[in-house]
């Protein structure tokens, strides 16, 4: 089997050129290849590497400089300004930690929020009768006016009667369950790839069809009853998961397990 290039870029329908390049750059920077203050490679290097376009260079440029990744230099060239995920914090917090965190850092966007009839998944993971409604809220949280997940939760009416969109301005989600008397217990997470529809898009402000992250979680309280069931999606260029596994789980589901949907023979 021959050895892929890594200068050879893939060229079917829908894979753009221009986005192609950037990952190709962008993961080239975070590898070191370019350090902070360093040059990148001239138009005409990269048109000459990669056989695209001057276009097709500039667009994945321009690209990377809207991540504040690179910089232009008039008459001096583009340098590296920033190196993508050079930090890894330990991760040391928990998940009620981690959801303070999230909701200190980020600002939010209340959609919607509504008394619905929930969903047969969503009914069938809250373990709610057939017909039954929850609440549904949808939010979304920016960062210095950067989009960085859309989150969509369902909460039993009977725990979020107080779930309106004035409390959601001013409190987090799990903090107005906690004040309904809510403990966390048990907390089942599933994460997927999928593509950005043209709603996420929007909201993301990435191009349709753009690969997403989804991370959905059931969280249980300590009587074992389902309180919230919530999906988030994000882009991987502004965010990812961080877990961290103890010793005495590592031989548990704690330590997360890959499943596989198709029927293997």
């Amino acid at each position: 089997m021959d050895t892929p290039n890594p200068s050879q870029l893939r060229r079917e329908p829908g894979t753009a050129l221009h986005r192609q390049l950037f990952m190709v750059l962008r993961d080239q920077i975070a590898q070191g290849a370019y350090g902070v203050g360093e040059l990148i490679p001239a138009e005409d290097a990269l048109c000459a590497q990669f056989d695209v376009s001057r276009i097709t260079v500039r667009r994945a440029v321009s690209d990377l400089e809207h991540l504040g990744l690179v910089e232009k230099r008039p008459g001096r060239g583009t340098f590296v300004r920033a190196v993508p995920r050079a930090q890894r914090p330990q991760p040391s917090f928990g998940l009620i930690e981690s959801l303070g965190r999230q909701a200190r850092e980020t600002e939010v966007t209340v959609l919607k929020v509504e008394t619905a009839l929930a969903p047969p998944t969503v009914a069938q993971q809250l373990q709610l009768e057939a017909g039954a409604v929850a609440v549904h809220a949808v939010r979304l949280r920016s960062a210095h006016g950067t989009p960085m997940m859309v989150t969509d939760a369902w909460v039993p009416q009977e725990v979020g009667r107080h779930v309106t969109a004035s409390e959601l301005q001013k409190r987090a989600l799990f903090e107005i369950l906690m004040a309904e008397g809510i403990k966390f217990g048990r907390v089942i997470q599933e994460v997927t790839a999928v593509a950005a529809d043209p709603v996420l898009a929007g909201l993301l402000r990435v191009d349709l069809g753009a690969p997403l992250v989804r991370l959905v979680r059931l969280l249980h309280d300590r009587r074992k009853r389902p309180v919230q069931y919530i999906t988030i999606h994000f882009t991987g260029e502004r965010s990812r998961v961080l877990m961290e596994v103890p010793a005495e789980a590592v031989n548990t589901m704690g330590a997360g397990q890959i499943v596989h949907d198709l029927e293997l023979p």
